[in-house]
């Protein structure tokens, strides 16, 4: 391992111990959860700052990881084009709301389904280190109503939702 990326990792590792474990959903269905999802707002990592029309898709292969497939268009709804293929590892015991996102090997990134509706219409996904986040719904737009509930469940996580973005998303004929 590099000598820069050790100390990175261990860092990584004491930030999630400040709070306590992030309460995620009792049980995921993984089939139903399966599918496109439209990145509503997010507390961006490096990749995603200026997203438009991001859609995270996700399908279960038959090892149990989920093949997953990022998309957006970088600084404008005109932007290029990227597109990333982590893989996700469903921790076993954990009701499959607790995953492991790999980018690349060896790190798995913290993935955690903590807000899912009963239709599977919305979700956010959270990690322990309340850095990251992401509100998903299976349209382009929710409510504002639904918003609200949404950000009130972030706050009572620990989430500074003043570091939300929502991401911009127009969609004309053609969706993902």
């Amino acid at each position: 391992m590099p000598r820069v990326l050790a100390p990175l990792l261990l860092l990584a590792g004491c930030a999630s111990q400040t709070q306590p474990p992030m309460a995620t959903v009792p049980e995921v269905d993984l089939k139903r959860f399966m599918g496109d999802w439209y990145v509503i707002a997010n507390i961006p990592t490096f990749i995603e700052k200026g997203a438009h029309n991001a859609v995270e898709s996700y399908e279960l292969n038959p090892d149990g990881t989920v093949k997953t497939t990022f998309t957006f268009r970088k600084d404008g709804f005109d932007g290029q084009a990227k597109t990333y293929y982590p893989t996700g590892f469903v921790k076993p015991g954990t009701g499959n709301a607790v995953w492991g996102m790999q980018f690349i090997w060896p790190i798995k990134a913290d993935y955690r389904i903590v807000y899912l509706t009963p239709d599977y219409s919305q979700t956010v996904i959270g990690r322990n280190a309340r850095d990251h986040v992401w509100i998903m719904a299976r349209a382009p737009s929710i409510p504002d109503g639904d918003y609200a509930v949404i950000l009130a469940h972030l706050k009572q996580l620990g989430y500074d939702v003043a570091a939300l973005r929502k991401v911009p998303q127009r969609w004309t004929g053609q969706q993902p």
